[in-house]
């Protein structure tokens, strides 16, 4: 097998904005796939449009920019009609959950093996500052001069309704961190979405402020990993536990609680009711969660297609073109 490097994955010179975190997500997505090893010629890279769209152009891979929000639409094609290639789909919050959102939800309950990043940092870039449908209620922007009146979806919950089974989050600045659910998502096998917390620096700069440094999330982030307790803080002095049919913050130490009675966390549970709930956490009163929140086994849409089409055609006493001629009588014209 070869082994690759970063730079066997890179090409041309990125076009955006300094500061932008499409940089810092490039820079991560281009080390993960050496990790993973999979060929350059082996992968697609498919985007819609937008600032993230041009993600592609910025790939040693095959790569397609395709129409304003049909970025899963394309991905779910090029993966059913070529099973091998490694498909890796971009989208940004507006380009994928606004105009591209009904992809984004059937991509999920179909179960395609496509590998679906979601760059999130809540406004439209490329359009030049209108609010997106991750952008909070009250948001003022070109769009919404007096605040939006609107709240906004939270990607995870569009995902698990979706009957989603892969959902993951990383900070763009966080390199280790996306890395690894990026990692995590190849060898999840059907839809996996990774939403990566990224900033705008000329339309919506810190939107993620409070996690967008490594100080930020030693406060105020907590990484998950499965079979692990969900402990967070400067030196992992919270945890989380269940109260009712909720979650709350405590603190080792007080009121004799120890790490024994901290929650574990399970992303592989059938059940997704502890997932999403841990999915929805923000501050100030709980942290954000980061890492793999949900990574499920379940039948894919790709395999179903292609077992299907076997099963059909075993049962045909043609299995191509000229055979379907001479199936039934023929006749010869002189």
């Amino acid at each position: 097998m070869c082994e690759f490097t970063a730079k066997d994955y890179k090409k041309g010179q990125p076009r955006w904005c300094p500061g932008c975190g499409d940089h810092f997500f490039l820079a991560s997505l281009h080390k993960a796939m050496a990790e993973i090893g999979v060929a350059p010629w082996d992968i697609a890279v498919i985007s819609g449009i937008g600032c993230s769209s041009r993600l592609p152009h910025y790939m040693n891979t095959y790569g397609m920019n395709t129409i304003h929000g049909r970025s899963a639409a394309i991905a779910t094609g090029c993966k059913v009609a070529n099973p091998n290639l490694t498909v890796w789909q971009v989208s940004g919050d507006g380009d994928g959950l606004a105009i591209g959102g009904n992809h984004f939800i059937h991509a999920n309950r179909r179960n395609i093996n496509l590998n679906m990043i979601l760059l999130n940092n809540r406004i439209y870039g490329l359009t030049k500052g209108q609010y997106s449908p991750t952008s909070p209620r009250g948001f003022v922007s070109k769009s919404s001069p007096y605040g939006t009146v609107e709240d906004p979806f939270c990607p995870a919950e569009l995902c698990f309704g979706a009957r989603g089974h892969f959902f993951a989050r990383a900070v763009a600045t966080d390199a280790a961190g996306t890395v690894d659910i990026l990692k995590a998502a190849y060898n999840h096998k059907g839809a996996s979405v990774c939403e990566i917390l990224q900033n705008c620096v000329i339309f919506n700069h810190g939107t993620h402020e409070s996690v967008y440094t490594k100080e930020g999330r030693a406060k105020n982030a907590i990484y998950l990993e499965h079979g692990k307790p969900m402990l967070f803080g400067e030196n992992n002095e919270f945890g989380l536990m269940q109260e009712g049919f909720g979650l709350k913050v405590v603190k080792l130490g007080e009121n004799g609680i120890t790490e024994k009675d901290i929650l574990v966390h399970d992303a592989h549970c059938e059940d997704n009711t502890l997932q999403l709930k841990l999915a929805l956490m923000q501050g100030p009163d709980f942290p954000i969660a980061l890492g793999v929140i949900r990574d499920v086994e379940a039948p894919t849409y790709d395999d179903g297609v292609y077992a299907q089409l076997e099963e059909i055609s075993s049962q045909k006493n043609y299995h191509n073109f000229e055979e379907l001629l001479l199936t039934n009588d023929t006749w010869e014209v002189k």
